[in-house]
């Protein structure tokens, strides 16, 4: 009786008997109210990665050309222009054919074309095509080299395409799925060589 004399307020309290076996472990709940709380709030927004820092262009923006899928050196005196285009602006060049020419008279003449032709190794008949019959011929030995991975041969030429324009060069390399010629028409056999290396050495497929 004493027992539930003493209890009574806590029947009415908690509703819970004299047993302690029925009352609630507080730290249990505590524990649990805890982990509940801290599982709904929100998780806070990731900060995002720094944005990378733009690397420097590996070479002078300055007389490169780039469209269709490829960047070339060219003087910076000179611009390329799209000759089938300027033909027939229904048919510009595309990324599987095209043909560009930049000219600054009198001194030069430069011409660069290309064509789609997947597993090529030697780029040899696309040099043949730009080297024109009758106003075109070849001098010296044909060099054959690797650069960059890419297959690459170049000619001197002689021309009469005009009296000022009596020397050239021609040359032809593989990149990707696609073949690209090259040709120029210079005053010196000397001037076409180093205009070659310098747009094969800006040259890139991209």
């Amino acid at each position: 009786m004493p027992c539930l004399l003493r209890t009574i307020p806590l029947l009415v309290l908690l509703g819970v008997s004299c047993s302690t076996s029925d009352i609630p472990d507080l730290n249990r709940q505590v524990d649990q109210a805890v982990a509940a709380t801290l599982a709904a709030i929100p998780s806070s927004t990731r900060i995002p990665p720094p944005s990378p820092i733009p690397t420097a262009t590996p070479f002078n923006l300055n007389g490169i050309y780039c469209e269709y899928g490829f960047c070339v050196g060219h003087p910076s005196g000179v611009a390329y222009y799209d000759h089938l285009a300027s033909q027939n602006p229904q048919s510009p060049s595309r990324y599987d054919n095209g043909f560009l020419v930049a000219y600054q008279v009198p001194t030069m003449v430069l011409h660069l074309i290309w064509l789609q032709a997947p597993g090529t190794a030697d780029p040899g008949f696309l040099m043949d095509s730009l080297i024109a019959d009758q106003i075109d011929t070849r001098k010296g030995n044909l060099d054959v080299f690797l650069v960059r991975g890419m297959n690459v041969m170049y000619t001197s030429i002689a021309t009469n395409v005009s009296p000022d324009l009596a020397f050239g060069g021609a040359a032809a390399w593989t990149c990707g799925d696609r073949v690209f010629a090259w040709k120029a028409y210079t005053q010196t056999e000397e001037t076409a060589r180093t205009l070659f290396e310098q747009a094969l050495a800006r040259f890139a497929c991209i």
